[in-house]
């Protein structure tokens, strides 16, 4: 019985079977502290459209001292590709916290240095929580 349960879940949930993927490219936005951002998002390596993204961040280092208020992604001009605009609170180190509804439901946690000249992956594990 609970095989079944398991084989039926699968199939009416294909996507539990793949494995998400997201990177992400920040530029500087003009204003100070601001970047914008373009996230790739991928499913069994194809890009994964018509998904909701929430994104928000946090400072690791200063845990509830400094956090970015999430903001709706929207789509961009390729599949798989979001677009969102964040604005920090200083120059370090961000756990950047990605949301996901519609065709899947998950959170995806990225590292990135964000400084004046843009945003780098400082930790290439992604956890999610």
């Amino acid at each position: 019985m609970r095989g079944l349960f398991f084989i039926a879940l699968l199939v009416s949930c294909p996507v539990l079977a793949q494995k998400l993927h997201a990177d992400m490219g920040c530029t500087p936005a003009g204003a100070e502290l601001a970047y914008d951002c373009v996230i790739r998002l991928t499913s069994g390596g194809k890009p994964l459209s018509g998904a909701q993204i929430s994104v928000g961040a946090d400072m690791p280092s200063m845990p509830m001292a400094h956090n970015v208020k999430p903001v709706k992604a929207r789509a961009g001009k390729l599949p798989g590709e979001y677009l969102a605009k964040l604005e920090i609170e200083m120059h370090g180190d961000w756990a950047v916290k990605l949301r996901l509804s519609g065709p899947v439901r998950d959170q995806l946690v990225l590292h990135y240095r964000f400084t004046e000249s843009g945003a780098t992956m400082s930790d290439h594990r992604r956890r999610q929580p």
